[in-house]
């Protein structure tokens, strides 16, 4: 018997599995690198000096929007010796704000995707990120009603996904879980024997890339699009 015949509970990633998230960091990374620039030192790589700050600071700010806008503005101090104009800070703050009050955008068919799943399995969203704006967002989705939990933690590697399905009463190795990081949606859970469906996404933040990728086998698939993965459940369902 195959680990997948059966499923007791589907796994779904929020930010770039169900809606879009990092076309808007990138934005506002790209605005960074136009802002800062100008008074950096010759030879300093703007970009690479922002997301290096951005790594040293997870450990401190975790992840989210406010975490970019706290290491924006500390990356802009440094990389420019104290110089950078307070209106430059003022321009970063404002790309922020406007980020943490954008709207949820769905990527195209995601409520007939849940819908589909939430007739015959179990669903629980599981995202990381900050509390507040998490929450917002999947309040304001439109989506919230599809899922039997919702889990917003800080990082998302083998212990976390341990304990959020052991509090769930949820056998790992009859759990799904779909998103679009190999390091965070997808390893993790294949570490203690869930299954892994990849839904790759074009933009995907630095700190999120993964070393390696596991090979297509029986507790992991790649899956071209989201609209694809209920007929690919159906299929290993029959």
């Amino acid at each position: 018997m195959s680990s997948h015949e059966h499923f007791d509970a589907i796994g779904f990633d929020a930010d770039d599995t169900l809606w879009f998230s990092e076309d808007t960091f990138r934005h506002n990374e790209n605005r960074f690198v136009d802002l800062v620039s100008p008074y950096a030192p010759t030879g300093v790589d703007v970009k690479s000096a922002l997301v290096a700050t951005e790594r040293v600071n997870i450990g401190t700010y975790g992840y989210g929007v406010k975490s970019f806008g706290l290491s924006a503005v500390e990356a802009a101090i440094s990389i420019t010796n104290g110089t950078v104009p307070v209106a430059v800070l003022q321009e970063i703050l404002r790309g922020v704000r406007e980020h943490l009050t954008e709207p949820v955008r769905l990527f195209e068919g995601v409520a007939e995707v849940l819908s589909k799943v939430a007739q015959t399995h179990r669903i629980v969203l599981i995202t990381k990120g900050d509390l507040v704006h998490q929450t917002h967002k999947v309040d304001t989705s439109g989506l919230a009603h599809y899922f039997d939990h919702v889990e917003i933690v800080l990082e998302k590697d083998p212990a976390t996904y341990r304990r959020v399905l052991t509090s769930l009463d949820i056998d790992p190795h009859h759990f799904c879980m779909v998103g679009n990081s190999l390091h965070s949606d997808i390893m993790p859970v294949l570490a203690i024997g869930g299954f892994g469906a990849y839904v790759p996404y074009e933009i995907l933040w630095e700190l999120d890339q993964s070393e390696g990728a596991p090979t297509a086998g029986d507790r992991f698939v790649e899956i071209a699009k989201l609209a694809d993965f209920p007929d690919w459940l159906a299929s290993i369902s029959r």
